[in-house]
């Protein structure tokens, strides 16, 4: 499977001199594996949109990602980005600055990062999906340490859920992958 990614990723044309992959779907349902795997065989780095996002600031972080982050590198330039802190659970406030350096093939992994603002500005789009069961299950299971997780995953995916729907992003995928069988 990675081998064909690979190969129809490379077939995609570049935007502004440079391949961005955009892996996205809901939480949980395997994105950060895949990217994992496709980095290693493109030989390109990941920008992690958890970077941006919290969970009391769904799709908000949009702007700052833009101008952080794409903009730059359809530019030519490197992404220089403020990450959310980590030592905040929640994500609300911001840790230190990042610098990607610009490179011929880029991947972002996360959530709503091929969203409709994308279009035109990516070069490849792939959705990855799961059951919500079982999405929730990896989720818990991965942030097993925090009281409050079971609430914040239930509300998250309810507006995960909205914001695909409204925004149409699985629709515009250019390669759709169900991960069920990977529990």
């Amino acid at each position: 499977m990675i081998a064909d990614i690979v190969a129809a990723v490379n077939a995609s044309e570049p935007v502004a001199g440079i391949r961005i992959v955009g892996i996205d779907g809901p939480s949980g349902s395997g994105k950060s594996h895949l990217a994992k795997e496709l980095a290693g065989a493109l030989h390109a780095p990941i920008i992690e949109i958890d970077d941006f996002v919290s969970w009391n600031n769904f799709a908000g972080w949009w702007p700052r990602f833009d101008e952080q982050v794409l903009t730059p590198l359809l530019r030519g330039d490197d992404a220089v980005y403020q990450a959310r802190d980590w030592t905040d659970w929640h994500g609300d406030s911001l840790g230190g600055w990042k610098t990607q350096p610009w490179a011929p093939t880029v991947i972002f992994e996360g959530v709503t990062c091929t969203r409709r603002e994308t279009v035109g500005r990516i070069a490849y789009a792939i959705w990855v999906e799961a059951p919500a069961p079982l999405r929730l299950a990896r989720g818990l299971r991965r942030d097993n340490s925090f009281d409050d997780k079971e609430q914040l995953w239930r509300r998250w995916m309810i507006e995960e859920d909205e914001f695909f729907v409204a925004d149409g992003t699985r629709e515009r995928a250019d390669l759709i992958i169900d991960t069920t069988s990977h529990a």
